[in-house]
């Protein structure tokens, strides 16, 4: 059963990152911002999105419902306004099951 709990996806997504080297440098930040909003920012480096494509997201609805997210310097980087962080978070999952899907029609 897929996981629907993005949190609970994100760590699962983490912990298949970790190989008792990848963790040491890299990992995952979220923030606050003080407009108010969240950052997040998920290192890319050494796994296999790095070089994956990402389409920047820019979504404005409001000053306080936003998201933008991109993949710079390979990182995923997410902002949004104080109620958008499950939805950055999805951003992020959609992108990865994406490749998922992607590699899984390739091997068939």
């Amino acid at each position: 059963m897929m996981e629907t709990n993005p949190f609970i996806w994100l760590q699962n997504w983490y912990t298949s990152q970790c190989n008792e080297d990848w963790e040491h440098t890299y990992g995952i930040d979220i923030k606050t911002l003080d407009n108010p909003g969240w950052l997040v920012m998920i290192d890319l480096a050494e796994t296999e999105l790095e070089n994956y494509p990402f389409d920047t997201v820019l979504i404005k609805r409001s000053n306080h419902d936003w998201i933008d997210c991109c993949v710079k310097d390979k990182k995923f980087q997410g902002a949004g306004g104080s109620l958008n962080l499950l939805e950055i978070l999805n951003i992020f999952r959609v992108w990865v099951e994406s490749k998922d899907q992607k590699q899984k029609r390739m091997d068939d």
